[in-house]
């Protein structure tokens, strides 16, 4: 038995979110007020058969229970994992610790947290200091928040950092693994970080990783970061997110902004949803782990031609969040930062009336032509269509057809015709271009499919499928693991790089897959069976929501559920119903072709 299936037999789904949330007893399964949002009414359900949970509220997801850990955390896979495994008594061999081993990882956290002290020690109290107190008194900047985000100073020597962490008991190597000090071609090692305004970065759990800081003159570059660590990776993470994700779940709603003067600004001002991607440049993982809090995120880039193109580049992430992705839109010449110490209600109503990220794509690409020429609508055609392909949901796309062909004064019909072109040459895009979809995910039961472990199986052991992965959605694996896997497929371009990118510990289950005795087959019948794979998926995808919400159905009938949310309710078993018999009538031309061919 490997060690993810000793956790789950171990660990009672009950118990662990019962400690979050009070679990009332309903029938064969528990329910209870969703620990991940606001609501007055239950809809967050436990199935200790299944050992998985699912909320139809707000958060229209469910999982295991690592996922649920995940969630709750704000944290890996891997990490979940090891919570549990500790909980649960299940040792996890060294092998199986990360490639920094433990010990190392924490010495390093350790190390970042006594430089962070040491820091914030000088700002309030060193003479030399003085400068960049008085910029932190010009930015508005109280003594709570200096002592929340634990600002700090980094005094203009070479090596008091480095003499003050090795008097500490700390080795020369640990301060150049997280990057406090640096080689020179001499080889030797002198501070990362002199005179500078200092910004302790921190994960979702509060621990420091690595730090920005910003000059006190008008030198260039304007800030720098921690290099690349075994802590610190800037595309994995937020700046402020420790302090943020509370206000993120409460409020259903996070904003990214670009820098650090943003954040610490909005958090003053009563704004506590606001995290910074520390440039840009706005990731994948920066917002798959803002979908763990939230499905609705604004950006907030500054209104610059760079700004402007991070934002067209976010369009992608609605698929990942499966909901609307909105723009705030910044005055000229402003940021944040200044929008908010100018004027509180200002910034809250920029936010209030934040537009969808595709209408303001919209606006740009039109303002820049003459929709009254064939050449200006040409342009417009080829700048939003490529767009309109990327929307995954049907209705959305519809409405987005629509108002391109209003706009450029053409029949939906040619918009159509074109789109579908686009669609034909979709499947040779390189795959790291492709965002995954996010849709309501399933409860799936405890042990992994074996449909899902073949459907893997064939991606891992002939890539060139990999360009046939549109309609398999992610929400289709229900262990952790599997979706892990699914995950870093799309990321990875080869074996290697995928264990690269995956925790050590499924090490163990990605070679298990890789090495699946498979049937000799053609690339032909390959991309057929690979084709049912995801037909059937989806088939047991369906299944399993629709028994969910007929269960859903008759508790909320037989306690007294309101007309409105048995109508609600209704609803969605009737678009369930309509997603399976598309199922059904997929799977009946497949067979009536396989006869044929058989003719």
């Amino acid at each position: 038995m490997g060690i993810i299936d000793e956790v789950k037999q171990k660990i009672d789904i009950v118990e662990v979110i019962g400690e979050h949330t009070t679990l009332t007893k309903a029938g064969r399964t528990y329910r209870a007020l969703c620990p991940f949002h606001s609501e007055k009414h239950p809809s967050f359900f436990v199935y200790p058969e299944q050992q998985s949970w699912h909320c139809f509220g707000a958060c229209n997801t469910g999982g295991d229970i690592f996922s649920f850990v995940m969630k709750r955390d704000n944290t890996s896979f891997g990490d979940a994992l090891r919570l549990l495994a500790e909980r649960a008594g299940v040792k996890i061999p060294s092998q199986f610790e990360p490639q920094t081993g433990k010990d190392e990882r924490e010495r390093l956290y350790q190390v970042n947290e006594a430089a962070a002290r040491y820091f914030h020690n000088l700002l309030l109290n060193s003479p030399a200091a003085e400068r960049a107190r008085n910029y932190v008194l010009s930015r508005g900047f109280s003594s709570k928040t200096v002592a929340d985000f634990q600002l700090g100073f980094s005094p203009n020597s070479w090596e008091s950092l480095k003499q003050y962490l090795l008097e500490k008991g700390y080795t020369e190597n640990e301060l150049l693994t997280a990057g406090l000090i640096i080689e020179a071609d001499d080889k030797k090692t002198h501070d990362r970080f002199r005179n500078r305004l200092m910004f302790s970065i921190r994960d979702s759990r509060g621990r420091i990783t690595g730090f920005g800081a910003r000059v006190l003159d008008d030198s260039l570059p304007k800030y720098v970061n921690s290099p690349q660590t075994p802590l610190f990776d800037k595309s994995s993470i937020l700046y402020g997110i420790d302090l943020a994700a509370a206000a993120i779940r409460q409020q259903d709603m996070a904003v990214i902004v670009e820098g650090y003067m943003d954040v610490i600004t909005a958090h003053q001002n009563g704004f506590k949803n606001v995290v910074a991607a520390m440039g840009t440049s706005v990731t994948d993982r920066q917002v798959s782990m803002l979908k763990r809090l939230t499905g609705n995120v604004a950006l907030a880039l500054d209104a610059d031609a760079a700004g402007e193109e991070a934002t067209l580049r976010s369009i992608g992430y609605e698929n990942i969040l499966g909901a609307e992705v909105k723009v705030i839109i910044m005055p000229a010449g402003k940021d944040p930062d200044d929008v908010i110490r100018d004027d509180t209600r200002t910034w809250q109503h920029l936010l209030d009336e934040a537009p969808p990220i595709i209408d303001f794509t919209f606006d740009t690409a039109t303002a820049k032509v003459d929709l009254n020429t064939a050449r200006g609508k040409s342009l417009a055609v080829d700048k939003l269509l490529p767009i309109i392909a990327e929307i995954k949901n049907p209705v959305r796309q519809a409405h987005y057809l629509q108002k391109l062909a209003h706009l450029v004064k053409v029949s939906e019909q040619t918009i159509e015709t074109a789109l579908g072109k686009i669609k034909l040459h979709r499947t040779g895009r390189n795959l790291k271009e492709s965002k995954r979809e996010a849709v309501t995910s399933a409860v799936k039961p405890l042990v992994s499919s074996p449909i899902e472990e073949y459907c893997l199986a064939l991606l891992l052991q002939y890539p060139e499928l990999k360009d046939s992965t549109g309609e398999l959605l992610l929400d289709y694996f229900g262990n952790s693991e599997n979706r892990e896997i699914f995950i870093g497929l799309k990321e990875a371009d080869d074996l290697p790089s995928l264990k690269e990118k995956l925790d050590r510990i499924i090490h163990d289950h990605l070679d298990y897959l890789a090495t699946k005795s498979l049937p000799p087959t053609g690339e032909t019948e390959r991309r057929h069976i690979l084709s049912n794979c995801v037909l059937r998926l989806r088939e047991e995808f369906l299944h399993n929501l629709e028994t969910k919400r007929e269960q859903l159905f008759a508790l909320e009938a037989e306690s007294g559920g309101t007309a409105a949310e048995l109508t609600k309710l209704q609803e969605l078993g009737t678009e369930g119903a309509v997603q399976l018999r598309e199922v059904f009538q997929s799977k009946g031309q497949r067979h009536s072709g396989a006869k044929g061919v058989r003719k």
